[in-house]
């Protein structure tokens, strides 16, 4: 049996989403990465935006880790890679500590790792240790409970506050500092979560400016190293060998999970980006992927391009598999309409139009038999896409119930789920041509 690997780790979490787990992990990333430190970190659940502004503070790619979409043994071998590279690995939660299944507190206690609480203390003071308490125990007599292993005070009004805070902790939960209350600190969002990194004016001076905060608590120690189990990479067949795949990369397409790009290449395609809403033409290439994204933002643009929907158009008429997911089919479609009833013109690969609406429509985990393979994958969409199409098949959830249609045109394939291709490597080859 292979030795375990040792390495400084964490997950951090919080009490629920929005108390400040993925700014705080961020600026931890930042400051051991300008330290010279080697920072790897991975994102618990099917999330683009914030692996973003994570690769931006460590250097290096975020990946995800959901035992669901991607597998145990797909988060074992990444941890394990990370574990023998790395000088510290930080994995954000998902949602509240105890919320999601598995939660982020079940994958902190089957994967091993300590978790630092980030704990929003805006309106409260004599309740934080109660909180921090009850999280940790929450179910422990029946397996349960989470190894919280201490805690960060966020938005706290003085130091004053943070000590009240301090004084309240039990002692199997250690303080490891506070961060003030700071409007300029909070990282912008939209209806998806939070900008795009790219987007996001001055993240780098935000980033160091929480660094330095930091800088100045115990948080800024290296926490202690944790076994992480050896474990190698699955062996994938180069069935894409010699194939060049076009992958849709700019502000309107740009959720893609780095895992996936990973896979194509480790099937033995060449990547080769472009941007569907600035170039006029397709590089030369034996498939296209489109991911989701934001092409609701970019209508003008789409429109104003007719001539990459010229050449998207050739390319599938002539055989060529193109792949679409959520905004990548989106975009397929004739028309997008905005949430305030503004029409622009698709790509009118996919009869139809898809309509921004106001409330969330879906979202949760999806898996789908494809005559390629079974694919898994999740979806998180505002929009509503109508066609007369009949779907290829129907996506379901976890439990059974229906889920997104998966539609056909051809060699053009798509679907609001985004899919995670390391899940199946060999239907996602077969999917692009191989």
């Amino acid at each position: 049996m292979t030795a375990p690997l040792s390495v400084p780790a964490l997950l951090i979490a919080a009490p629920a989403s929005g108390q400040g787990k993925t700014t705080i992990t961020a600026a931890l990333a930042r400051l051991h990465a300008r330290q010279g430190r080697r920072v790897r970190v991975f994102k618990c659940g099917p999330d683009f935006l914030d692996p973003q502004i994570h690769q931006v503070a460590s250097g290096a790619p975020c990946e995800n880790i959901d035992f669901r979409m991607c597998g145990e043994a797909d988060a074992r071998w990444r941890l394990a890679r990370a574990a023998r590279e790395a000088d510290l690995i930080l994995v954000e939660g998902v949602m509240g500590l105890h919320d999601g299944e598995p939660s982020a507190a079940e994958l902190a206690r089957r994967l091993g790792l300590p978790v630092l609480l980030v704990l929003d203390a805006a309106a409260m003071a004599g309740s934080f240790g109660a909180v921090a308490w009850g999280l940790k125990h929450y179910r422990a007599d029946q397996g349960g409970g989470a190894p919280i292993s201490a805690v960060l005070a966020n938005r706290v009004g003085s130091a004053y506050h943070g000590e009240l805070c301090r004084k309240t902790l039990p002692e199997d939960i250690a303080w490891v500092g506070a961060l003030p209350r700071d409007a300029e600190m909070a990282l912008p969002e939209r209806h998806l979560g939070l900008l795009p990194a790219a987007e996001i004016a001055g993240l780098d001076t935000c980033l160091e400016r929480l660094a330095d905060l930091l800088a100045d608590t115990p948080a800024a120690d290296l926490p202690p190293p944790v076994a992480i189990a050896d474990a190698p990479p699955p062996a994938v067949p180069p069935l894409l060998a010699g194939r060049t795949i076009a992958v849709a990369a700019d502000a309107a397409f740009c959720f893609a999970y780095p895992a996936n790009r990973e896979c194509l290449m480790a099937l033995g395609a060449t990547l080769v980006d472009f941007s569907p809403l600035h170039d006029a033409a397709l590089p030369p290439c034996d498939a296209v992927w489109l991911p989701g994204g934001y092409p609701e933002l970019h209508g003008p643009a789409l429109t104003t391009n007719r001539a990459m929907a010229a050449a998207l158009s050739t390319h599938v008429g002539a055989g060529k598999p193109l792949l679409a997911e959520c905004g990548g089919m989106m975009a397929c479609f004739e028309q997008i309409v905005t949430v305030d009833g503004e029409r622009h013109q698709g790509f009118a690969l996919l009869p139809g139009e898809s309509a921004m609406q106001r409330k969330l429509s879906a979202l949760g985990m999806q898996q789908a038999e494809l005559p390629e393979g079974r694919l898994t994958g999740h979806t998180f969409h505002y929009s509503r896409s109508t066609t007369p199409l009949t779907p290829l098949t129907q996506a379901e959830r976890p439990d059974g119930r229906p889920g997104e249609p998966v539609y056909r045109v051809g060699s053009l394939t798509a679907s609001y789920v985004h899919w995670y291709f390391p899940a199946n490597p060999a239907a996602v080859a077969r999917l692009l041509g191989a």
